[in-house]
């Protein structure tokens, strides 16, 4: 038996800290009373696991893998699980602290939860990677359920890895465990809409941006930096809905058409060799180039720390929508503000998929599904409203708009743990 650990590596930036800081930033502005920041500035509850994996060689590899809850005043938690071989602890914090605030913002009953594991899924066979589910939701099952925490899909994790969750969750309990996990597939009690959940709620939130700024979809000019399920699914509602979509990026490399890409020949194209890279007509670009284009619109839909004080200064969009969670720092956000660029924070722009995860949720629990035109409708709605309520309260008190987004969010969780009171 032979043991290989994995072992994290450390990001320049610290996500959690960036977290806490936005955080700070915006119950000092709102005047929050400081009982009430010291408990929603920390995580509830951080499960680290370690375990072991059997390899198709006969070897056993060891994993580490987290779990963490940021805050369940108002409801179960909600949130994600990645695999990245760079995932780290405070990542999953941080993670976990935005979905909280996702949450109330879109009036979701729900807190924040998010889970990773420290791996490459492309290095690990089928098997392998069936093997590694299965144990890390048999580690993390103590802390999950439909009544306390409702894990996901996000990066590296597929509607089949939620299907491995959710019947590891059955077999142990043994019943069938539906809305233990949501963003499964149909045929095991998943959603209509919710692959392309995140995707169309940017894609919603894109028109309302524009509308408030004077702009048309029509000849504003879009890059996407990461062409996974969000980004792809964006690209194509947004070149739909009449966006030029000019510039794309995925593992394998950044494309640059100033005059537009054809997304559904794209999606056919990286279908068909596995990225974006050699798409005909296009120019070989570095992705750091991508965020610097002189485009209308910036959508970077990878991992965090994307826009940071080093090219802030470079951004040539005048409207970033984030469809990752935490691509623009602290300190980069100072200065796109600075600059007159407008921001629309993740915890808004990327709400669709945790909103449509909700509506599984519920249909899970009552079984009755509804059609995926009724699903888009209600969506349309959910999102609609958080950015009309955001941008309300940014106006109103003369901030940004994360900083409208965060003080309707702290608000609503401090009234829910006031309401509910300190335990004991």
């Amino acid at each position: 038996m032979t043991a290989v650990n994995s072992a994290p590596v450390v990001a320049a930036e610290n996500p959690w800290r960036n977290a806490q800081r936005q955080f700070d930033e915006a119950s000092e502005l709102l005047g929050l009373d400081p009982a009430l920041r010291v408990v929603l500035r920390e995580v509830k509850r951080q499960l680290i696991v370690s375990f072991p994996v059997k390899m198709d060689d006969g070897s056993v590899r060891m994993f580490e893998g987290y779990r963490v809850q940021h805050n369940m005043t108002r409801g179960p938690t909600k949130g994600g699980i990645r695999y990245h071989p760079r995932v780290t602890l405070d990542e999953v914090k941080a993670l976990a602290m935005w979905m909280t605030w996702k949450c109330a913002i879109a009036g979701l009953p729900f807190g924040g939860a998010k889970g990773g594991v420290i791996v490459d899924p492309k290095t690990l066979s089928v098997g392998e990677l069936e093997r590694l589910t299965r144990r890390y939701a048999t580690e993390i099952s103590i802390v999950i359920g439909p009544e306390s925490d409702i894990p996901a899909p996000d990066v590296n994790t597929t509607p089949k890895v939620m299907a491995w969750i959710m019947d590891t969750v059955s077999m142990e309990r043994g019943f069938s465990v539906p809305a233990v996990v949501t963003g499964k597939p149909l045929s095991v009690g998943g959603s209509q809409g919710r692959l392309a959940a995140t995707g169309r709620g940017v894609m919603f939130v894109a028109v309302e941006a524009c509308n408030k700024l004077g702009r048309s979809p029509e000849g504003t000019t879009v890059a996407i930096q990461g062409f996974g399920n969000a980004g792809s699914v964006a690209a194509r509602l947004m070149a739909e809905r009449g966006f030029t979509i000019c510039a794309v990026s995925d593992t394998g490399g950044a494309i640059y058409a100033p005059g537009g890409l054809d997304i559904a020949a794209l999606i056919a194209h990286k279908a068909r060799t596995g990225s974006v890279s050699a798409f005909p007509g296009t120019k070989r670009i570095r992705d750091a180039e991508l965020l610097e284009l002189p485009v209308d619109v910036l959508i970077p839909a990878a991992l965090e720390h994307q826009i940071t004080s080093e090219n802030a200064g470079r951004i040539q969009a005048k409207l970033i929508l984030e469809a990752a969670n935490g691509p623009v720092t602290p300190d980069a956000d100072a200065i796109l503000e600075r600059r007159g660029i407008t921001v629309v924070p993740d915890v808004v722009a990327n709400a669709g998929g945790v909103t449509v995860s909700y509506f599984e949720w519920v249909q899970d629990l009552q079984s009755f599904f509804w059609d995926e035109d009724e699903i888009n409708a209600r969506l349309e709605k959910v999102m609609h409203r958080a950015f009309q309520e955001t941008w309300e309260a940014a106006q109103a008190h003369h901030v940004s708009l994360r900083h409208g987004a965060y003080f309707l969010a702290i608000e609503r969780v401090a009234e829910a743990t006031m309401d509910r009171g300190i335990y004991p």
